[in-house]
């Protein structure tokens, strides 16, 4: 039996009025697959990734979320679709003026779950899973440390058991100690649960450890997409700049 992609884009191109932000971008991620989105600052990672979940739509091309495409479905299957991806947004995007145990229940609720003690049970878990306490469900986020609030971030992310996870730079703000602990945690509970992961990152680290596929952005274009090893070899400008700096030779070193 043919094995349908979690994402599929075609021929996707996105302008911005006289902008050009991507040209003839095609991939695929296959099921439990982990891509890293690599690209300059400004090159279009984010606006790709609002596109794979059709919280924005190209300009000219096609997507597919888990088989359906985008652009012919309707409101109601958009939602249905959207139900079954969790984000982990820049710098963690929790509501100020919610606690942590609210921010996490905060999907559920807004699906209409009105079991308070079924929405507590499933918040605990999840506080479990991304190692925080009951104690720090009562937190504010104000009071929260980096890497707590990334744990928070996460488990708000998780808690619709989402076939599909998109974090747009999950690591960054945080010191090496503490990005590798989130690193180790992203990958088991990956391997725990099997979710499709996409990531934008410029942390080779996280690249190097984490990532079954890797897609580089650059001049609008995918100039690389595939395991590691085929962004290593690209002859891109880019790609040689970026995989093939003295830190990046210490990383892959290491990793390969």
């Amino acid at each position: 039996m043919t094995t349908v992609p979690v994402i599929r884009l075609e021929h996707v191109w996105t302008r911005f009025g006289d902008n050009l932000v991507h040209q003839d971008i095609s991939l695929e991620l296959g099921p439990g697959e982990i891509l890293g989105l690599v690209g300059a600052s400004g090159c279009g990672k984010t606006v790709l990734m609002r596109e794979m979940i059709g919280l924005q739509e190209p300009t000219e091309g096609r997507v597919y979320l888990f088989g359906e495409l985008l652009q012919q479905a309707g409101i109601e299957l958009r939602q249905q679709l959207r139900n079954r991806c969790g984000v982990l947004f820049q710098g963690g995007a929790l509501f100020s003026a919610l606690n942590v145990f609210d921010n996490i229940a905060f999907g559920l609720r807004e699906l209409r779950v009105h079991d308070e003690d079924l929405i507590s049970q499933l918040v605990c878990m999840k506080l479990a899973m991304v190692g925080l306490t009951a104690n720090d469900a009562l937190l504010m986020p104000a009071e929260l440390s980096g890497g707590m609030i990334k744990r928070a971030a996460l488990a708000r992310a998780l808690i619709l058991e989402p076939e599909l996870v998109l974090l747009d730079e999950p690591t960054s703000g945080l010191d090496p100690v503490l990005s590798e602990e989130f690193v180790n945690l992203l990958g088991a509970l990956q391997q725990e649960l099997g979710f499709t992961v996409v990531m934008i990152t410029h942390d080779l680290d996280t690249l190097g450890d984490l990532c079954t596929q890797v897609a580089v952005l650059s001049e609008h274009q995918l100039v690389a997409h595939g395991p590691l090893a085929s962004a290593l070899a690209c002859p891109h400008p880019f790609t040689r700049q970026f995989f093939h700096g003295k830190r990046a030779q210490r990383v892959f070193d290491r990793t390969g």
